[in-house]
């Protein structure tokens, strides 16, 4: 990526990249006993980072999955239909704003994925109404305003690290067990938090779309509409299948509760959606077609994360550090400092998912031996994860290239709203602990 000046920013390929290069030099100069040999030693250190380097297999294909199911489920046919009706029916800016921010918070909350497509389609449909009617609207406010659903997603339906401690097998289970949804997603704290968060949001949307400025026409986009044109039903048949297997799940499970509920359950529940809304089996593989463009990060990063949690945890630098935020923090202060700590690694780490590959590990370590409760302490890494989300421009590449808005407008008041959930969340942590 570069700017107008011609300086070249660093993809989040080429941060993967030099994470792995640190992690090796940190264990190598850290954890290197004294008699061995300082080649000798990297050496070893690069096999762990080779033996760890495809240990996320499974949880690489989940997170491709979640992102391009439901970004295959936000241009469903009768999603946009929808779409078009809610832009149709804009009569003034802060109207323009309001059900931008709201659509897509809900959409997000379910899913990240859908959340973050369905935002950007809708504002650019907002955005085209509002030519056509020749309506002023400030424009980047209302696409800012569709990349909302990134500020709440790793607290909703769809978080990586919530979802992931859930499921057994999973990479931390012989430390933490599994921990069960009830106790993070679903829990009071995670439902009071995301509801002062949310409530901010719509207050700040509010005041920012009354304020004044500049009316610049929306410009001619070159992203056209995906159009599907499969004839036959076989979609709608196998969409309903999986739909009443996942439904029978609830049903049938123990005392109607939730905590079957895994990443494998929510993928598994929005290819069944996905199917239905499509119905042809032709349109849905189109969609996935589209929608896998999106995922190429994921599939170049993880297998790096993997590799610098093989480091970290066969070099012994994973106990370490985990030891040395023990030293520093007290049971009152670790909170605070994982949650700054995880608005840090996004910049590095812009995948929640892969964050909590690297970060996760040593949360779980000090909790434990500060006694701190261990589902809250992933809601607090999840929570600052999706922060800075607001500033990390990796997941709004989608989002701007849909809307044509241009980066600088973007952030103007995405920064807002990091202003905003900084002051939610930090007050939400400190009370919940």
């Amino acid at each position: 990526m570069k700017n107008q000046k011609g300086f070249s920013f660093p993809t989040p390929f080429d941060l993967a990249l030099v994470l792995s290069i640190i992690s090796i030099v940190w264990a190598v100069v850290l954890t290197k006993p004294g008699d061995d040999r300082f080649l000798s030693y990297l050496w070893q250190v690069l096999v762990y980072w080779k033996d760890g380097f495809w240990g996320l297999l499974e949880f690489t294909l989940q997170m491709v999955l979640i992102l391009v199911f439901g970004h295959a489920l936000a241009i469903s046919k009768p999603v946009s239909g929808v779409l078009d009706q809610i832009a149709t029916g804009v009569k003034s800016n802060t109207h323009a704003v309001m059900i931008t921010g709201t659509s897509t918070l809900l959409a997000g909350y379910l899913n990240w994925g859908f959340g973050l497509i369905l935002g950007a389609i809708l504002a650019r449909r907002i955005g085209e109404q509002a030519a056509l009617k020749q309506l002023k609207i400030n424009y980047p406010l209302v696409a800012a305003s569709g990349y909302l659903g990134m500020l709440v997603w790793h607290g909703g339906f769809s978080g990586s690290a919530p979802l992931k401690v859930a499921e057994k097998g999973h990479f931390l289970e012989g430390e933490i067990g599994v921990i069960p949804v009830s106790e993070t997603i679903l829990s009071a704290f995670n439902f009071q938090v995301n509801f002062w968060l949310i409530l901010a949001l719509l207050v700040g949307l509010w005041f920012l779309s009354k304020k004044k400025y500049v009316y610049k026409p929306m410009g001619e986009l070159k992203e056209k509409k995906a159009e599907f044109r499969g004839e036959d039903m076989l979609g709608l048949v196998v969409g309903a299948v999986i739909c009443v297997l996942a439904i029978g799940e609830f049903w049938f499970s123990a005392k109607l509760s939730f905590d079957f509920i895994s990443l494998n359950y929510v993928n598994f529940s929005l290819l069944g959606l996905g199917l239905m809304l499509h119905r042809s089996i032709k349109n849905y593989v189109g969609a996935i077609e589209l929608a896998m463009k999106g995922a190429t990060g994921i599939v170049l990063q993880f297998p790096f994360y993997a590799g610098i949690l093989g480091v970290f945890r066969s070099s012994g630098l994973l106990v370490m550090i985990a030891g040395f935020f023990v030293e520093i923090s007290t049971p009152e202060s670790f909170p605070v400092l994982t949650f700054f700590s995880a608005t840090l690694i996004n910049f590095f780490v812009p995948s929640g998912g892969g964050q909590w590959a690297v970060q996760g590990p040593v949360i779980v370590e000090a909790a434990s031996q500060m006694g701190l409760s261990v589902p809250k302490m992933v809601m607090v890494m999840a929570y600052g994860d999706q922060l800075t989300n607001m500033l990390q421009p990796f997941w709004a590449l989608p989002l701007l290239a849909i809307t044509g808005v241009a980066p600088k407008d973007l952030l103007r008041y995405t920064l807002c709203f990091f202003l905003l959930g900084l002051c939610v969340l930090l007050l939400a942590i400190k009370w919940g602990f």
